[in-house]
């Protein structure tokens, strides 16, 4: 169930939007194996001059960015993977994006089951009911 928060630097921009979170939404599943179902993608765009590296804006630096917020269940997903899944996202938006500020970064934040959840009920839960563990 992972919840994906995309922000992008540029003016915003359906015909990219359409284009990149399929891409996303396919390498997250692939990479993480999640369910698409399950995957959701919020993609903020932030104008250049609001997008600031080192005290100056992207208009500054000329270059674009992004920020990738990709939020998982805790302990569904090994190093190895979280590592795969950094390089080829980060490969996959700059290639789609262009002209990339080396500082555009992917972040994968764990959450607890107990705190993590979706339609009112904690992923702790949902396995739980979903393996009950047996009774003596």
């Amino acid at each position: 169930m992972p919840g994906l928060t995309l922000k992008l630097s540029g003016q915003p921009d359906p015909a990219l939007a359409r284009r990149i979170v399929p891409a996303l939404t396919a390498l997250t599943c692939d990479v993480l194996e999640k369910q698409p179902a399950q995957t959701m993608v919020m993609l903020q765009f932030v104008p250049h001059e609001l997008w600031f590296i080192e005290n100056r804006s992207l208009a500054e630096h000329g270059r674009n960015s992004f920020r990738l917020e990709v939020t998982v269940t805790d302990e569904t997903n090994t190093k190895a993977q979280k590592a795969r899944y950094q390089k080829a996202a980060f490969d996959l938006l700059s290639e789609m994006i262009g002209n990339l500020h080396p500082h555009s970064n992917v972040h994968i934040i764990d959450c607890r089951a107990s705190a993590y959840g979706y339609g009112g009920v904690t992923q702790e839960y949902r396995f739980q009911h979903a393996n009950p563990s047996p009774r003596s």
